[in-house]
This record gives C-alpha cells, structure tokens and sequence, in this order.
C-alpha cells in the first residue's frame, strides 16, 4: 500500500480494551490534526472466529486488563458481563460488523457502540445478535447489513486490513502510523494527544526526499 499523500492510519480492534481506554484521547487528538491529512481506520483482527468459550484463564487475564486500565485511565467498565455472557476469544464478528455498517456511511459508530454495547452494557460482541441489534440501533438498513456481514467481499476486506496491519511497524493495538515517504510509527500516549500531534507535524514538514 502506497497512499498518494500524507495519510493518518488507526491501527484499532473494536474488541481491544486498550482501544478503549484511549478513545477519549484519540478524540482529542482527531480535532487538533493538521487541516487536509488524510485518516482511516485498519481493523487489525486480535481473534480469528472461534465458538470456542473462553478459557478461565483467558478470562482471569481479560479482567485484570480491565481493572490495570480502569485504574490508570479511569475507564469505565461493566464487569458483570463476565457473568452475564459466554465469552468468546472471537473478534473477527465485530470487525465485520464495522466493515457492514461502513458501507452505509456508519463505521464510527458502530465502533462506537460495539465498544459500549461490551465494555458498559455487558452484551457479547463475538455475537451477531448484538451486531444486528447495534445495527437497528443506529437505524442501519437492516436487509443491506445483514447481507454484508456474511458476504464474501466483506471477509475479504477485513483479511485484507488485518494484512495490511501486520506488515506495518506497530507493536500492537491501538496503534498509530503515518504515511509520509514511507511508513512511521508515531509515539502513542493515552492520557494527551501532544506528543502524537507534534511527532506528526515534525514528519509532515520533513522536506521530500530529506
């Protein structure tokens, strides 16, 4: 992937709970980028599909993340979904469900509320259920979503950002890189958006061929 100019890429999990704890600042830092750079977001796929219930220590880990993000970024989460759900190690549903709900001009919100739907209302994401419930939710053309979460082209889409991700130079997720005569790593604080933005305003006056 070679982009004609500069371009921003989120490297980004809807069920990675780092992802969720620095929305807030991502936010943030969205609003202050420099006019004109272009932004996407890449879906880098944590879990492939599994119906598989997640195993006790899987679970144990997941919650202890929870708790260590909670207590450094004050995040809110809703812990009782780890009673009230089967909880599978299967993000790949989710990211179909983003990729579904883009093609009707809605990706950031169903990000948005696959996040909140797990993290504060305890629904299972690895669930289609939940996915077409958010997608009724945001007043998605519900025939056109479900088509899309199992068609051929969206599998392949999604294959192709989880790819792409893994070829970039990123260490894990949420992850930021900009494209600017070639791909940089940009540094990642959760709590301020300022060493980010001022690494992206160094590379983007970096004269060309320097």
């Amino acid at each position: 992937m070679r982009p004609d100019g500069p371009l921003l890429l989120y490297v980004h999990d809807p069920m990675c709970s780092w992802c969720w704890g620095y929305r807030p600042t991502w936010q943030r830092l969205k609003a202050q980028l420099p006019p004109g750079l272009a932004r996407a977001n890449l879906l880098g796929g944590l879990a492939p599909d599994s119906e598989v219930p997640m195993a006790e220590p899987m679970r144990q880990q997941l919650q202890g993340i929870w708790q260590r993000i909670q207590a450094t970024l004050g995040t809110e989460f809703n812990f009782e979904f780890w009673q009230r759900c089967q909880p599978r190690r299967s993000t790949y549903p989710a990211c179909r469900a983003v990729l579904a709900a883009a093609e009707q001009g809605a990706e950031e919100a169903m990000i948005l509320a696959l996040q909140r739907a797990y993290y504060l209302d305890a629904q299972n994401p690895s669930d289609q259920d939940t996915h077409k419930s958010l997608a009724d939710t945001l007043g998605l053309d519900r025939a056109r979503f479900d088509r899309a979460l199992t068609a051929p082209g969206t599998e392949q889409a999604l294959q192709a950002q989880v790819q792409l991700a893994r070829q970039l130079p990123i260490q894990g997720f949420p992850s930021l890189v900009l494209w600017h005569q070639g791909w940089h790593p940009l540094p990642l604080d959760y709590r301020d958006p300022a060493p980010t933005l001022a690494a992206i305003q160094t590379l983007l006056a970096t004269p060309a061929n320097a």
